[in-house]
């Protein structure tokens, strides 16, 4: 915590914070709710002179670390969002995937931290794992649905090199039927999605913003940092970033990088893509999937209504 405050101070005067306010905050990476709150402390207090009025704060927490009282310090630091990394309520899947919380331990953070006034919570299921059936998926939405959430994120498992499952490919099973059912099924209890993975009846101001391509301070190991056309890199390694938190990797973009990425994340989500930063080629490409009905443009922006086909058009574009 010590090497994130050094970091911060660095980062603040990188950012020239002074003259723009920080619109979100995240706490997340790893699991901050075995961190104790009064650690949180002075990076807050280092924070709250740089915060917009109003500011989404959200923090990721366990079900089974997220105790009542870790909740309410965290709300008293000013934390006004939770996402709990529920994955299933199914006891057999949670097993599967290694998490060390019951359907139980679940809903009873979900209900506290509404019973503490946390009016935006989320929760966090994951699909595409081995055994996965719509019987078994419909039963965690209904259940997740039970609880007083205003937003749901649903991420396909996929299997990452340095993890557990990197000797278990086949642990992940994703088929478009089953994606689309998924996604059909969210959407018919009114739950608006508004990028790939996320739904709900409110967008989370800080996932939105990195979807419009906006900047953003990565603080911690292995978190990343986007200015302009700078990508920020701290060290992977725990160990590392404690002895040198400044030991920052820095990755140039050029404006073909940022256009091609605005592209990808415009047809991923509701923010869409900008008909200006497109090239005379790329804009009739746009043009005719707009009279093929897969794109739609407003305002000269043109817009995805199925992220399922948003690497493909992407493609087709650029």
């Amino acid at each position: 915590m010590s090497a994130i405050i050094t970091q911060l101070n660095y980062e603040l005067k990188r950012f020239d914070t002074k003259h723009q306010e920080i619109e979100s905050l995240f706490i997340g990476g790893g699991t901050p709710s075995t961190v104790e709150p009064i650690l949180y402390k002075p990076l807050f207090d280092m924070l709250k002179p740089y915060l917009a009025e109003g500011i989404e704060i959200t923090s990721e927490a366990n079900p089974n670390s997220a105790t009542l009282q870790w909740l309410k310090e965290m709300q008293k630091l000013g934390v006004n969002r939770i996402s709990f990394g529920v994955q299933s309520f199914d006891k057999d899947k949670l097993k599967l995937l290694n998490r060390a919380h019951t359907k139980e331990q679940a809903r009873e953070a979900v209900l506290n931290a509404k019973k503490l006034g946390f009016e935006n919570i989320s929760l966090d299921l994951i699909y595409a794992t081995l055994g996965d059936t719509k019987e078994l998926l419909q039963k965690d939405i209904n259940t997740a649905f039970s609880l007083p959430i205003n937003h749901l994120s649903a991420y396909a498992l996929t299997i990452e090199e340095g993890t557990p499952f990197e000797s278990k490919p086949y642990m992940s099973k994703e088929t478009l039927e089953l994606t689309t059912w998924l996604f059909n099924t969210i959407k018919e209890h009114k739950f608006m999605q508004y990028e790939i993975s996320n739904f709900g009846t409110y967008q989370s101001i800080h996932n939105l913003g990195y979807w419009k391509y906006k900047d953003y301070i990565g603080l911690g190991s292995g978190a990343v940092g986007k200015l302009d056309l700078k990508r920020f890199y701290p060290t992977g390694i725990v160990e590392d970033y404690i002895k040198n938190p400044l030991d920052i990797k820095t990755e140039i973009l050029s404006e073909e990088d940022k256009k091609i990425e605005q592209i990808f994340l415009g047809l991923r989500s509701c923010v869409g893509i900008k008909g200006d930063i497109l090239n005379k080629d790329e804009l009739k490409k746009a043009q005719l999937l707009v009279k093929e009905k897969k794109l739609t443009l407003k305002n000269d922006t043109f817009y995805n209504d199925d992220y399922l086909l948003a690497d493909e058009i992407a493609l087709f574009i650029s």
